[in-house]
């Protein structure tokens, strides 16, 4: 991956004020964006915290070859571009995964230091491997434009015709392509062996009710085996708590942050 875009990048969008204030990560998902984070910023500009987006090589525009490495390896990248390290990672959908995938390793030399806190939204979780089918797999592949449609129809604010997002939603498919989509779903098959029981940091999940990505039983299987976890499951949202229901997800994620400080 050289002559290329670089495959991960971070933006310091808000600098800190007052006394002590955290350093929060936001991470996007899977054919996402920095952007999918706007309406937080907008929602908590009198927050003190200081905020940093990154840009994964897991984005719409796609990097080649990305996967060629673990979704781990990419997060553990951004947090470490962050000058002094995040104090919490706010990280959506498949970036909720590959973070969980990076608190699971164990790297030589030791483990890497930790955010204090977490904040996973939509993240995709099953407590057993017997909870995996051959269904899971048929409605991940032949649902996932489906899928990409719902993200575009959020962002786009609903104003995109039917049948122009299926069509943008085909082509963002086609840049994900086989070998992005084994990688998701190779980082969801691997989630019952995550050792939930060592990541002690406080964590919020938030869901939400008619997400039909991540079901909302993952955010609530997912609380239940992390020691110090709270899942709120938005009614009536989807898989875009961020966007959909903005106001209701900042106030949750400032209260948590707070809670943290």
């Amino acid at each position: 991956m050289t002559g290329g875009p670089a495959p991960v990048s971070v933006r310091l969008r808000r600098p800190g004020r007052g006394t002590g204030p955290l350093r929060v990560l936001l991470l996007h998902g899977l054919a996402g964006g920095a952007n999918v984070w706007d309406a937080l910023l907008e929602h908590t500009a009198g927050s003190p915290h200081e905020v940093w987006t990154a840009e994964l090589p897991w984005r719409a525009e796609g990097v080649p070859g990305w996967t060629g490495h673990s979704p781990a390896h990419w997060v553990r990248q951004a947090t470490g571009r962050v000058p002094g390290g995040p104090d919490v990672v706010i990280a959506h959908s498949f970036g909720a995964n590959a973070l969980l995938a990076l608190l699971d390793e164990e790297p030589e030399g030791g483990p890497a230091p930790r955010p204090r806190a977490v904040v996973l939204v939509s993240p995709f979780y099953r407590p057993r491997p017997e909870a995996f089918g051959w269904d899971a797999i048929s409605y991940y592949l032949n649902d996932f434009d489906r899928i990409l449609a719902d993200g575009l129809r959020v962002r786009s604010g609903g104003r995109l015709p039917d049948d122009l997002r299926r069509e943008m939603a085909l082509k963002v498919r086609d840049r994900i392509g086989p070998y992005g989509w084994v990688s998701f779903f190779d980082t969801y098959l691997r989630t019952p062996d995550l050792r939930t029981d060592r990541m002690t940091m406080p964590c919020l999940i938030v869901g939400g009710e008619r997400d039909f990505a991540s079901f909302p039983a993952d955010s609530e299987a997912l609380c239940a085996a992390l020691p110090y976890a709270k899942a709120e499951i938005l009614p009536g949202c989807g898989h875009f708590a961020m966007t959909e229901r903005a106001a209701e997800f900042a106030r949750l994620t400032e209260d948590f942050l707070q809670s943290v400080a």
